[in-house]
């Protein structure tokens, strides 16, 4: 892996008490954080603070290329891994069928870091299923009909290439399906009135999100997308965030930028450019807004 001087984050795990283990009956929710200090001269105590979420079946240790250059410029970045859905610890199909654990899991980082210490203003980013989390935490809402639709197959689920046949695993650890609450919850404002800008890379779920919602977002929000996304393509995902939301704004880091150019080491020229574009504006961003 190439090194960019942004140094390896501390690493730690939480426990949510109030959500349960996918995996271990009784056992609490994993959080997992990846903590970057700000590097450098401050130029503000304590310093700002951005919360980072992954892609689907990504992690928060993945992030680096975003959470890096935020630390190099004075910000604390703080990733997390979402439980069931981070290749860490390994995949459930409640991780990818139930979105709305994700801005859950950054509130109660948020929650922690703020025990521990006096927190600066706070920012949320995001890739691809990340970019929906950070928006939630602006009061982006799912849509509970369209849920309901998918996870009783009325409506096809698109296939995820990182869990084939999820919701068949899913039939198959519960047979009887998603609890109407669960459903009914998913539908919540998870907005966290302490987040005061949202920056999204290649956003996803936009088909899922409410217009209504959207609309209501009052927080500066900022897009980034690559022109040859084929898997949150612009105009299913991209676009409902970027029309929808009042305070938004955005552009495409390239038209050949496919949505891989943001996942995995050692990327490409072509991935690397996009990577550091898209870090470069998220600084420029969160300096406007956060100081």
């Amino acid at each position: 892996m190439i090194d960019l001087g942004w140094g390896e984050p501390r690493t730690r795990v939480l426990f949510d008490t109030t959500r349960r283990h996918l995996r271990e009956p009784g056992a609490p929710r994993p959080v997992r954080l990846y903590e970057w200090e700000p590097q450098g001269v401050q130029t503000a105590d304590p310093a700002p603070v951005v919360l980072v979420s992954h892609g689907t079946g990504g992690s928060g240790s993945g992030m680096g290329w975003l959470a890096g250059p935020l630390a190099a410029a004075g910000f604390r970045a703080v990733a997390v891994d979402h439980h069931g859905n981070d290749f860490v610890d390994g995949y459930e199909p409640e991780g990818f069928l139930c979105p709305w654990d994700r801005p859950r899991d950054l509130a109660f980082a948020l929650d922690a870091l703020a025990a521990e210490r006096e927190l600066g203003p706070i920012g949320a980013a995001g890739f691809s299923a990340g970019g929906y989390t950070a928006a939630a935490l602006a009061g982006a809402r799912l849509d509970t009909g369209v849920l309901h639709a998918l996870l009783t197959g009325v409506v096809p689920l698109p296939e995820i290439p990182e869990f084939p046949g999820v919701l068949d695993a899913f039939r198959a650890k519960a047979p009887e399906g998603m609890p109407p609450a669960a459903v009914a919850a998913a539908g919540a404002d998870l907005g966290d009135p302490r987040v005061r800008a949202v920056f999204q890379v290649a956003p996803g779920l936009g088909p899922m999100v409410t217009a209504e919602s959207l609309a209501a977002v009052r927080v500066p929000v900022e897009i980034r997308w690559g022109g040859a996304d084929s898997v949150t393509p612009y105009e299913s995902d991209t676009r409902p965030y970027l029309e929808g939301i009042p305070t938004a704004a955005g552009r495409p880091l390239g038209a050949d930028v496919v949505h891989a150019d943001f996942i995995g080491p050692d990327p490409a020229p072509r991935a690397a450019r996009a990577r550091a574009e898209a870090a470069a504006d998220a600084v420029a961003f969160f300096r406007s807004h956060l100081g």
